[in-house]
């Protein structure tokens, strides 16, 4: 996939509103493969509704979404599957761990599917963010800001044209926060993806190509 294209998208919720302003919304926008973008969001402008329509998870909006000229909302399931194995990949606002599973049983899930990860690899990606002392903790014992980088860990253990990541560092401190932006170019750079992050304030500093203003 070498772009995701909005064409006029907007939310069916916000459809009977008087205006829009917005860098998205309602206005023709391509994201390319290999580069970077911010969106920057107030709370309930729709971000998190913009992860789920590109990730496909929704469907509820006016306009037309297309990933290399492709209309998403005429994609069969199976076409599904795998643009989310190997063309996006997607780290959730809410993360969508398990909290009875381990720190390594929860990466394990995604990277038994796709075998894109050693697990050294892993081990080491843990060590760099600070918990590799959590490897075998249950996830609902973790603070939210471990669960962040468990989640994170996870969103790189497959291939990706996209990654597209929902305030990722929300609750992470500077230093942390650093350290998940130069892993994040470091695998974007490897396979020459695009990388895409929302914002409602704190965010990853990276070299961003353009800053949208949701």
């Amino acid at each position: 996939m070498e772009i995701i294209h909005l064409q006029q998208t907007l939310p069916e919720v916000f459809a009977g509103r008087s205006s829009i302003n917005s860098d998205i919304w309602h206005k023709d926008v391509i994201f390319h493969k290999g580069e970077t973008y911010l969106i920057e969001a107030a709370s309930g402008t729709g971000k998190s509704s913009l992860c789920s329509f590109i990730y496909g998870y929704r469907t509820d909006y006016q306009g037309i979404i297309t990933f290399d000229d492709s209309n998403i909302k005429t994609f069969s399931t199976q076409q599904w599957v795998n643009i989310r194995k190997e063309s996006i990949s997607m780290l959730f606002q809410d993360l969508r761990l398990f909290p009875e599973l381990s720190v390594m049983e929860n990466i394990q899930l995604k990277n038994n599917l796709t075998g894109f990860k050693k697990k050294k690899e892993i081990k080491d990606l843990l060590e760099q963010l600070g918990i590799p002392d959590k490897i075998k903790s249950k996830v609902g014992k973790l603070s939210f800001g471990q669960q962040q980088r468990v989640a994170f860990v996870r969103t790189l253990c497959q291939p990706c044209d996209f990654f597209m990541m929902d305030e990722p560092v929300s609750h992470l401190d500077d230093v942390n926060g650093e350290i998940m932006g130069s892993i994040l170019q470091s695998e974007a750079g490897q396979q020459g993806a695009g990388i895409i992050i929302t914002s409602i304030g704190k965010h990853i500093e990276l070299p961003f190509n353009k800053v949208f203003k949701l």
